[in-house]
């Protein structure tokens, strides 16, 4: 190769210092260059995607997030507003004797409740562990603590599948699990 510094580093061509000795090397390095093209333009599109998905994943979250703090807060109005009109909420628990029951709730009773405590007694601890997308649908999955007045009430895990209506996602359906026993806490 008449003494040129060319390189293979993870299967494209590196050429470093480039002693333009015979058309070959030229040839080489125009494909090269070419490549650098290509490869920038791959990493271009491949980076506006990934970033469009997590702040896709990110406004997801954040209804979910604004739930929360406003049940830390009280405030009835803005847990209303995470909700799509005829959103169903539910909750599987258990009886004192192990039968599995599944309570159902409206959005407005659980906002008048949320309404009704004071500020900073409700705080539920979530951890998200898994944001599914696909177009205007979204499944979130998120164990969590809840604590009352700072003492610890019960655990469970919270499954939110949310729809992305007029530009804006919304919860439609709210089922949890509740448990005391194998908390983390």
């Amino acid at each position: 190769m008449c003494g040129c510094c060319v390189y293979k580093i993870s299967g494209l061509l590196f050429i470093p210092a480039v002693k333009i000795c015979t058309n070959y090397t030229v040839a080489l390095y125009k494909n090269f260059a070419m490549t650098n093209k290509l490869l920038v333009t791959l990493l271009l599109v491949c980076s506006t995607y990934l970033l469009q998905a997590q702040t896709t994943a990110d406004s997801v979250k954040a209804v979910v997030n604004k739930l929360f703090a406003a049940m830390k807060n009280s405030d009835g109005s803005a847990v209303q507003s995470c909700f799509a009109d005829g959103a169903i909420l539910q909750t599987i628990k258990r009886t004192k004797e192990q039968q599995v029951v599944i309570q159902t709730d409206t959005v407005a009773v659980f906002a008048r409740l949320v309404a009704s405590m004071p500020k900073a007694v409700a705080d539920e601890r979530i951890v998200f562990e898994s944001v599914l997308i696909d177009g205007p649908m979204a499944a979130v999955w998120t164990p969590y603590e809840f604590y009352y007045n700072g003492n610890f009430r019960h655990c469970g895990v919270n499954h939110f599948v949310l729809v992305k209506q007029q530009g804006e996602w919304k919860i439609q359906y709210l089922v949890d699990t509740r448990r005391k026993q194998g908390c983390q806490q």
